[in-house]
């Protein structure tokens, strides 16, 4: 007889899956369906680090999670996608601690070459480049589409030749094998006379190009963007889209055709995208307009983008360029270093740019360029300090509606949105005063919730610890927030030393699925937050007729009866915290549970 009683904590209802970069094309990082995670049950003592899962080298691409994946010899799983910056993808057990190896891994570096590194950009910061610590061969989080059961990512290497490469691959999630016509090896050229033309073709760098920026899938294309590295001339902002069944170029777009850089990478945060297929980006530091004629709509850098696909390419239906772009340009400030954040059921989208300003706008009227005035709804200055290497996030709650922001050298900061105004309520701002991240590299915000139950709703931020990510390896903090007011502090990692995620991955937000916190680290792991054992949740006191085991303490064969409601998933956990096994249940469920898993 094993002398230890058994918790059951069942998933209730249909949990969403995280597929994209912050989690939908609005790019909120709002995940609304967290029925385990609350106010309550995040704390000291009852949530913590329950596993880690190791990869080979560190993770810029935000953690993906797909349920119900059917995996060969295996069965029906919810699996984690890890990407590393060694060119490899790993589809990893998404519930259970006890299944540690992934169920595939594949390195997409192709015969005869090896990830890029951050020492094969010799013109980038006079050779001292240190944006990147090693490799960078995927940096951008990947896109899923469950229509076709694909991953798609975008892989970088460099051949024994000397020749750099960027492809993109289609994987099937459920094996990790190349589906029909992939890898695409990406290759663009546009009309133009700008930097690095040759007889009026401006032509895709695969070196100088830096693909930072999180992919968009929008019906049935696979949109890419890109930047640059540390502004290493020649470069421009490239979008290119691809046909997400036969990768075949549907679209290319020049930010700068003729003129210089515009690079589009936005802290890492994807492309957003409406209901009607327009698609929102913003851009940095560049050339703005032709012939002296800052509106032009020829070169566009420094500014906010709403794009409509016309043909091969895209026109721009409306932008957003401040009136101090110019100091911008020489200061370095870039114009949209976060990411083009749509606000739900709004007509409004929300910015920021290195000199510590949030820009909201009008996305179908954004503004244009004024010289002497911002026409734009709402301007907010976090500070001249406040540099905003961050990301954005929101919740709608029950009475409430809320933007985050938690730049660098900036206290953390809770917006009310105001639905009647169209407009934030700047009086009734909230803010937090704990330390927060220094230097050049600011927080990492995403939020659950189940629905808009406030009680639900929590802040999670990532960032470094101590010190400055911009350029160095720091350690990593998480720390959870009540969303609905942000004054109020649930957790933090720092706490118990044992809760410690490792070294900081930047520009990555954490990933929050069915009662689970996925964060990436640059320690080689994938860090996993959820509730111990011992405090399961009292979600389940809402059966009148609970899941319960027999006998219990038990033997090596238990039985599990279900509860009244329709379960998905019933997981078993030890007293010590360790995840047992987990079964899909049934009127009766037989489970074999080895002795050694008390041990």
């Amino acid at each position: 007889m094993f002398g230890l009683l058994l918790s059951v904590a069942a998933d209730l209802k249909a949990q969403r899956s995280v597929l994209t970069q912050h989690n939908d094309l609005n790019r909120t990082g709002w995940y609304n369906q967290e029925t385990v995670l609350n106010t309550k049950n995040v704390k000291q003592g009852s949530f913590g680090l329950i596993f880690s899962r190791v990869v080979d080298d560190q993770i810029y691409a935000q953690p993906l999670v797909m349920r119900k994946v059917a995996v060969p010899g295996v069965g029906v799983r919810n699996i984690v996608f890890v990407a590393t910056v060694n060119n490899s993808v790993y589809a990893f057990e998404a519930d259970s601690a006890r299944v540690s190896a992934p169920y595939w891994q594949v390195n997409l570096s192709p015969p005869g070459s090896r990830a890029v590194r951050n020492t094969d950009m010799t013109g980038a910061c006079q050779a001292n480049y240190k944006d990147f610590s090693g490799s960078m061969g995927i940096v951008s989080t990947p896109v899923i589409d469950t229509t076709t059961n694909t991953l798609y990512v975008v892989a970088r290497n460099r051949t024994t030749a000397n020749v750099f490469q960027q492809y993109l691959h289609a994987l099937d999630v459920s094996t990790g094998a190349e589906k029909p016509d992939s890898p695409q090896l990406i290759t663009a050229s546009v009309s133009g006379n700008g930097d690095g033309s040759v007889s009026g073709t401006v032509t895709f760098d695969p070196q100088k190009q830096n693909q930072r920026s999180g992919l968009l899938l929008l019906n049935g294309l696979v949109y890419i963007a890109w930047a640059s590295h540390c502004d290493w001339p020649p470069y421009h902002g490239w979008i290119i889209g691809y046909d997400g069944t036969s990768l075949e170029q549907k679209v290319v777009y020049n930010t700068t055709p003729d003129g210089y850089n515009g690079g589009i990478w936005m802290s890492g945060g994807g492309p957003s995208a409406d209901a009607s297929g327009n698609i929102y980006v913003a851009v940095g530091n560049g050339s703005v307009g032709t012939s002296n004629n800052p509106a032009d709509l020829v070169n566009r850098s420094e500014s906010a983008l709403k794009l409509t696909l016309s043909g091969s390419t895209f026109s721009i239906a409306s932008f957003f360029s401040p009136k101090n772009y110019p100091s911008l340009e020489v200061g370095d400030l870039d114009f949209g270093v976060t990411q083009l954040m749509l606000i739900p059921g709004t007509n409004r989208a929300l910015t920021g740019s290195k000199d510590g300003r949030l820009y909201l706008m009008d996305r179908d009227q954004m503004g244009g360029y004024n010289p002497t005035s911002d026409q734009v709804v709402q301007v907010i200055n976090l500070g001249a300090n406040a540099f905003l290497h961050s990301s954005l996030t929101y919740y709608k709650g029950s009475s409430s509606e809320f933007v985050y922001a938690w730049s660098e050298n900036s206290a953390l900061k809770a917006f009310p949105y105001n639905r009647a105004t169209k407009e934030f309520d700047l009086i009734n701002t909230s803010s937090n005063g704990v330390q927060g991240p220094v230097g050049y590299s600011g927080a990492m915000l995403s939020v659950s919730s189940n629905g808009s139950v406030d009680s639900t709703a929590i802040l999670w931020t990532s960032y470094a610890a101590n010190g400055d990510a911009n350029q160095s390896v720091r350690p990593g903090i998480l720390r959870a927030f009540s969303a609905s007011d942000v004054t109020k502090e649930l957790w933090n990692s720092s706490t118990i030393p044992s809760d410690s995620p490792g070294a900081y991955a930047k520009f990555n937000c954490p990933t929050i699925v069915n009662g689970k916190v996925y964060l990436a680290t640059f320690s080689n792991q994938l860090a996993v937050y959820g509730l111990s054992a011992d405090y399961v949740d009292g979600i389940q006191e809402t059966h009148t007729r609970k899941p319960m085991i027999y006998p219990n303490a038990a033997k090596e064969v238990i039985h599990i009866v279900q509860g009244e409601e329709a379960m998905e998933l019933i997981i078993i956990y030890d007293l010590n915290g360790r995840m047992v096994t987990f079964a899909k249940p049934g009127t009766d469920v037989v489970v074999d549970i080895p002795i050694s898993a008390f041990t």
